[in-house]
């Protein structure tokens, strides 16, 4: 499928250009003032340390993440100025192209790995669900709000847990995240972060 972006800066004179960018271009070289999306997470939006995935995740949620970070519902330092150079329709269409790439899969962890107690059975002495119970059977993901979290990296997940649970990050449906982190040891939201980083994921459509 052939997905067309356009791009729309601000200049030094207040005037806006916009641009046909195809976003394939776009992620792999940058373009118009705005750097390649794979400078940071990766060639093929696998995700690099602190930088996540985007491979695979579901349109809607990529494209809700870009729209919160560009309307100041989220809070990134560098993410949050990029996504507001980006136009509505350059948003639509990256979310679009990330969603359509495809990883190969790992191998996945046993259920002796340390994270794979609260992934898939929470702990529930804490009202700490289990993961799988809302991101879905081997975290690969549940409708628009509940995005896959198989095969992301461990440094961004921890990242998230840890944003989640301090109250620096609140744009989950009903506060669901920021309940189930705050139950979590700092030992566990490593332990679980390094389980799902080892997990294969399926391409979202």
């Amino acid at each position: 499928m052939q997905w067309t972006a356009v791009v729309v800066l601000a200049g030094t004179a207040g005037a806006v250009q916009a641009q046909s960018v195809n976003p394939a271009t776009l992620a792999n070289s940058g373009g118009d003032g705005l750097a390649a999306c794979a400078s940071c997470h990766g060639a093929q939006g696998e995700g690099q340390g602190a930088m996540p995935r985007l491979a695979g995740i579901n349109a809607a949620y990529l494209r809700k993440q870009l729209d919160d970070l560009a309307e100041g519902r989220r809070e990134h330092a560098l993410m949050s100025p990029i996504a507001k150079a980006m136009s509505p329709e350059t948003r639509e269409a990256m979310s679009g192209y990330y969603a359509a790439t495809a990883l190969p899969a790992s191998a996945p962890p046993g259920d002796a790995h340390p994270g794979a107690r609260v992934a898939q059975r929470g702990a529930w002495d804490r009202n700490v669900p289990g993961c799988v119970q809302c991101h879905g059977p081997g975290g690969r993901g549940v409708g628009d709000a509940f995005p896959p979290i198989a095969g992301q990296t461990a440094d961004y997940l921890s990242a998230q847990l840890e944003a989640w649970k301090a109250g620096r990050r609140s744009n989950d449906p009903i506060g669901l995240m920021q309940a189930a982190a705050r139950g979590l040891t700092a030992e566990e939201i490593r332990d679980v972060s390094d389980y799902f980083s080892k997990l294969p994921m399926e391409a979202s459509r």
